[in-house]
């Protein structure tokens, strides 16, 4: 498909001036291939945290939109990104999800690769004449750039810079959320996979969509204690706020004392720790680390989400990966500190299981509603989805629109960003 005219070229009957979304923007493949090659082929896509694949020669597969990638590092701990597709008979070089190796080879003729994806060697390549080149036929590569341990690569070699696309007010919540690791590195502990028949954007919309969250995860809610579920009821308290950070970024603040988990370290442990307190104080640590692995434990107040695949909630990082045009592939990443207490490490898993893991009080919640959404737009066609909660009163903010702590802010955001992309 051509990328010099738009085929979609009437952008605002697909997302509209008054914020409502048509239909199509969930079911018609022709408009997700052209995603693909707009959207996911020309700005930064998250593809790893650095945590796994710590070591030289260490690697993880991940995808950049449909594109199958190997993230890997090589002798000189240099970050690559390649398409895992041998540039002979294209196919896969690495089947493995994560590992340590010192070469790739693609088992159908043998070709190999160094962990630079550059091409090493072949069998009998004197049937490929004087005039081949192996420096012509190495791995695709894409651009990689690395902010605060989270890995983006791109196909765009004209992109701008990583902390650009990202701009300032991000990378201020990135670098608050890895507050968690409690003055150790965040560390990716695990992770699980599920696969929602939905269309990308259907959870894209949600990670910054409080609206819902005393609905959707009323079961969640009755099993907290009552110190827990008191901070969990920020809708009706309504302190907090949803943020346009710019590019098809936004932010959602539930907690704003727990924004930044370094201030009001004094504040008194909640009961539901009292236990991994003292824990850590019969392991040996100080009271004032005690306090600050305590409070870290808990996750950071705020939901941060990256246009177009990864977004950080609370304690863990959501990555989606388009498929289809109805099905989307959902990785959660439990978070740990990386060379810290076993106790806090143990903790974390738990409250992530609680809430994201498989058997857990949210995430469950949040694929059944995805799949009905996705299910309702087969009626009805002609309806309008609606993203106008809150324009009543959103004022400007540091990058964007600022918003009610319900608004849909930061779905505006993101289909501003998805048409102004789809327009180039």
């Amino acid at each position: 498909m051509s990328l010099d005219t738009p085929k979609f070229s009437d952008l605002d009957a697909l997302y509209s001036a008054d914020s409502k979304v048509a239909t199509a923007m969930y079911e018609d493949p022709d408009l997700f291939a052209e995603e693909m090659e707009r959207i996911f082929k020309r700005t930064w896509v998250w593809v790893a945290h650095e945590s796994e694949f710590p070591d030289k020669g260490s690697f993880k597969l991940s995808t950049v939109g449909l594109e199958p990638v190997i993230v890997v590092r090589d002798r000189k701990d240099k970050i690559h990104v390649m398409v895992n597709r041998c540039r002979h008979r294209a196919a896969t070089v690495c089947e493995v999800k994560k590992g340590k190796t010192s070469s790739f080879q693609c088992p159908y003729h043998g070709w190999g690769y160094g962990l630079d994806g550059s091409l090493r060697a072949l069998p009998y390549p004197e049937q490929y004449g004087d005039d081949f080149d192996k420096a012509q036929h190495g791995l695709l590569k894409l651009r990689a750039e690395s902010y605060n341990g989270m890995v983006f690569a791109t196909f765009n070699e004209d992109a701008e810079p990583l902390v650009d696309f990202l701009g300032p007010q991000v990378c201020r919540y990135i670098d608050l959320f890895m507050k968690q690791g409690g003055g150790f590195p965040i560390k990716v502990l695990g992770e699980h996979q599920f696969t929602v028949p939905m269309n990308w954007k259907v959870q894209l919309e949600n990670t910054t969509d409080g609206y819902h969250f005393p609905v959707v995860h009323k079961s969640f809610m009755q099993t907290l204690d009552g110190e827990t579920n008191d901070m969990f009821d920020f809708l009706e308290k309504g302190k907090g706020w949803v943020e346009d950070l710019g590019n098809g970024h936004s932010v959602m603040v539930m907690i704003p004392e727990l924004i930044d988990l370094d201030d009001n370290l004094d504040a008194p442990i909640p009961d539901r720790f009292a236990e991994l307190a003292q824990e850590l104080r019969d392991d040996g640590y100080p009271e004032d680390q005690v306090k600050k692995i305590v409070r870290a434990v808990g996750g950071a107040g705020f939901n941060l989400n990256l246009f177009p695949n990864v977004s950080f909630s609370l304690a863990f990082f959501r990555v989606l990966t388009p498929v289809t045009v109805e099905r989307t592939d959902i990785r959660h990443m439990a978070l740990g500190m990386d060379g810290g207490p076993a106790a806090a490490n143990r903790m974390r898993l738990r409250l992530h299981e609680h809430f994201q893991g498989p058997m857990g009080f949210g995430s469950p919640d949040d694929a059944e509603v995805w799949e009905r959404v996705q299910r309702g737009t087969k009626g009805g066609e002609a309806l309008p989805i609606l993203v106008n909660r809150g324009l009543i009163d959103e004022v400007p903010g540091e990058a964007g629109p600022k918003g009610h702590i319900s608004a849909e802010t930061g779905m505006r955001a993101a289909y501003t960003m998805w048409k102004r992309m789809m327009a180039q």
